[in-house]
């Protein structure tokens, strides 16, 4: 009769990493402009490591254990999105100071009959559609 021999216990370890993904976040900022983007934060994944300790009993895998250790944490990706939206002016472009946008324009004080006033001096930065540099020095209602 043959004598039955003992069985023979092993264990192996497995090592493996995997990626932890990052996660996206978005801060809304006043300070650009409305639908502009910018990243602050380049986002960067994470890794962990798994170690497995595997119990074999002649040879044949009888038991399984792991151990997760974060490696490297991930690093958040942080884009910023603009909210901020220009006022809509009521000011003619033409000149500096606000001269209003309406179909004629006197200075205030003068002889013009309106509908609008420019309270001067204004200076003509562009066109004078109004007429209100009279001596051609660049500035109106003085």
């Amino acid at each position: 009769m043959e004598a039955k021999s003992e069985p023979v216990t092993t264990t192996k370890t497995e090592v493996k990493t995997e990626k932890i993904p990052f996660e996206k976040q978005t801060i809304e900022s006043a300070d650009m402009t409305k639908g502009s983007t910018k990243i602050q934060t380049v986002g960067v994944e994470g890794v962990k490591t798994i170690t497995y300790t595997i119990t074999l009993v002649d040879g044949i895998e009888k038991n399984r254990t792991s151990n997760e250790v974060i490696t490297t944490n991930p690093i958040n990706e942080v884009t910023i999105l603009g909210t901020y939206v220009k006022p809509v002016s009521n000011c003619d472009s033409n000149y500096s100071g606000c001269v209003p946008i309406a179909s004629d324009v006197d200075c205030a004080g003068g002889s013009g009959n309106g509908p609008a006033y420019a309270y001067g001096p204004v200076q003509v930065i562009g066109t004078d559609i109004y007429g209100l540099d009279r001596d051609g020095d660049g500035w109106g209602c003085e």
